[in-house]
């Protein structure tokens, strides 16, 4: 009898099952939280325990502040933290704690900059060279006093007085090396901050060494605040979210905005009519506007825009739907006025939540920043409704129009997904005749309404007519939009003309219905 006897062909010809192994599981990684939540989500969770990081940025990036909130995280924790510093006092170190509202009690702050005077002379008078005296007893005295409180977090700040104690590239690196030893055996997270002052900023050994590497930038403005943006450059053996993110600096520390990934949020929704309230408007666009889609509005300046936006906006808080209006071009206060010339009482649904109009500085604000404001009015309250007036306002607050149009793409992915109707104004160059868009986003939205100035009997009046919607058919005629006393509408199709567009039309009607037409 064979070894194969009794088995099935299929059996004995499969050899390669006998003593398979099995699969492993690979455990997770322990991460311990960085105290700043946009660091966290774009770290996965936070840096992986008991290893060396490194932060690089300029003077003035928040290096420091960002290694006192990880430590104040730890002490949340109940963990023992110590704070290395190199180049700044204790004193120092509280008053930048103070700015922000905190107190590092608790916080083991190892002053080794006092000890730059203790320096003995016998050891400044020996065969070797001053410096490697002073880095030996410089790392011999952190050595110590780690090994004295054991600390479950370490920030060092900055390795830039190391490495010119050291002066050779060669010896540097090796006392890095030595730290990085000493703290494995600990267990210990260790984050190092470097102000890039070595060969403009690019130490390229010293990454290398990490285990992971964040960057920290501030890009000068022409006008207005400084952009700072942060990268995670390395993580290894760990995803986490490539590509720059925008941070602030303020009082309460860091706060980080993660870069807007849409197909990280994909949410179901029933697709319905969002109207606005008039009717003859809803028939340009066939039913309605549809949540889930992006409109925008586009035409000439002072020609209705902002007004059929907020119309929405209102119609929107009056049905107890949350609406957000971000107005970068004028005051709340110019806004709510404008309004009530026209009837539009706003106070009721300001009062309620439910209308949110928010006054937007270009000057002072980064795109991460809006973006993180969109995303909590969805997250946290629903957002059904959202007007950006204007996209002109948006451009000035991005450095290039190139990543304007990259992050409006995500953006308003992002919000078809939720399920959110985007209305966006845009104003042209010009009045009358062709018409210059300072940049072209038309094709990244789904409806068009067209905004026109026309000439008629010696008046200037207004026209619009929607020529794009994706999600459905829509009227193909031109409307006149009709200011009066204290209120507006739109008419009837203007029939009786062409060459509106144009904003010299030629009349091929009869005159007589035409202004019956438009008087109705």
């Amino acid at each position: 009898m064979t070894d194969n006897e009794g088995l099935q062909p299929e059996q004995s010809l499969m050899p390669n099952q006998i003593n398979a192994p099995q699969e492993k599981t690979i455990p997770a990684l322990k991460r311990v939280r960085t105290g700043i939540a946009g660091l966290d989500d774009i770290l996965g969770g936070g840096l992986p325990q008991g290893h060396l990081y490194l932060v690089e940025g300029d003077p003035g990036t928040g290096k420091t502040t960002l290694g006192m909130q990880f430590l104040l995280e730890g002490l949340k924790n109940h963990e023992r933290v110590m704070y290395v510093a190199l180049s700044e006092s204790s004193q120092e170190l509280i008053q930048v704690a103070e700015s922000h509202g905190w107190s590092l009690n608790g916080v083991h702050i190892c002053e080794v900059a006092a000890r730059e005077d203790e320096i003995s002379a016998e050891a400044q008078y020996t065969v070797f060279h001053p410096s490697e005296v002073e880095t030996v007893d410089t790392l011999s005295y952190i050595l110590q006093q780690v090994d004295a409180i054991n600390p479950h977090r370490i920030v060092l700040d900055s390795l830039s007085e190391l490495r010119l104690l050291a002066r050779d590239p060669l010896k540097y690196r090796r006392h890095i090396l030595a730290l990085k030893r000493h703290f494995a055996g600990k267990n210990c997270t260790v984050i190092l901050l470097d102000d890039r002052t070595f060969e403009a900023g690019k130490d390229g050994q010293l990454q290398s060494i990490a285990h992971g590497v964040i960057i920290m930038q501030s890009l000068e403005r022409d006008f207005g605040i400084k952009r700072r943006r942060i990268e995670v450059r390395k993580l290894r053996g760990s995803a986490f979210r490539e590509g720059y993110h925008d941070y602030v600096l303020k009082p309460g520390g860091l706060s980080v905005y993660p870069r807007l990934v849409a197909a990280e949020h994909r949410v179901g929704f029933e697709r319905r009519v969002v109207p606005s309230g008039l009717k003859e408007l809803d028939d340009l666009f066939g039913t309605g506007l549809d949540s889930g889609t992006s409109a925008l509005f586009m035409g000439p300046a002072g020609c209705g825009k902002s007004t059929i936006a907020l119309k929405y906006a209102v119609e929107c808080a009056r049905r107890g739907e949350k609406a957000l209006y971000f107005t970068f071009d004028e005051s709340v206060t110019t806004l709510i006025a404008r309004a009530h010339g026209f009837k539009m009482n706003l106070e009721p649904s300001l009062e309620s939540g439910l209308l949110e109009i928010k006054q937007v500085d270009p000057a002072e604000l980064s795109p991460g920043e809006f973006i993180s404001q969109v995303r909590r009015a969805i997250e946290q309250e629903g957002l059904k409704v959202l007007v950006v007036d204007s996209i002109n306002g948006l451009m000035n607050a991005m450095p290039h129009e190139q990543f304007l149009a990259l992050q409006l793409h995500e953006l308003l992915s992002y919000l078809a997904q939720e399920g959110v109707a985007t209305i966006m104004t845009m104003a042209q160059h010009g009045f009358v005749g062709n018409m210059d868009s300072p940049i072209d986003v038309s094709y990244l939205a789904d409806s068009v309404l067209l905004f026109r100035y026309f000439e008629f009997s010696g008046e200037i009046r207004q026209a619009l007519s929607v020529v794009k919607k994706r999600s459905g058919r829509h009227e193909r005629a031109i409307r006149e939009l009709i200011f009066g006393d204290g209120s507006f509408s739109v008419g009837t199709p203007l029939t009786g003309f062409v060459g509106v567009l144009t904003g010299v039309p030629r009349l091929i009607g009869d005159l007589h219905k035409v202004e019956n037409s438009a008087e109705s």
